[in-house]
């Protein structure tokens, strides 16, 4: 199975698979150096795009390097993540037909107001913002609001 890296309209640049991968595939790890939240936010402090990746106990963060960082985010995803011994794999939903982007629900969590994570993914079902429903409900009981959706603030 053979991806590419090449333009995006969901985002500046996707991961694009060139054959036919079938559903409950693991296509690729999503490799990078563990570092602390702490650590994350000093270094991406300010900076727009980042490529990290979570992990479930959310002590370590992958700080994305390889070409699963160039995976965008969709609310109606072609992927799903799969955390396997602290290692993070991309998983195939469904069958996905060569020439496809590959995408995945980022479900980003632990949001304030300064970043609201547009999503940019077009789907019909789109929330609006790359964070999970999960931090959506937090948001509302603890701001009063959720983040902006862009479409409806254009």
């Amino acid at each position: 199975m053979g991806l590419i890296v090449r333009s995006s309209e969901i985002h500046a640049a996707g991961c694009y698979t060139t054959s036919d991968i079938p559903k409950d595939t693991y296509i690729v790890e999503y490799t990078g150096p563990r570092i602390s939240q702490e650590e994350a936010d000093a270094r991406y402090d300010g900076k727009a795009t980042t490529y990290l990746c979570g992990l479930r106990d959310r002590d370590k963060i992958i700080d994305g390097h390889g070409m699963a960082m160039f995976i965008n985010h969709s609310c109606e995803p072609n992927c799903d993540t799969e955390e396997i011994e602290g290692r993070v794999w991309i998983v195939a939903r469904r069958n996905i037909k060569a020439g496809e982007e590959l995408t995945y629900d980022y479900n980003l969590y632990d949001g304030d107001l300064d970043d609201p994570a547009p999503c940019y993914c077009a789907a019909k079902k789109c929330r609006g913002t790359m964070y999970s429903l999960e931090e959506i409900r937090r948001w509302k009981r603890v701001y009063g609001k959720q983040p902006v959706d862009r479409r409806k603030a254009a």
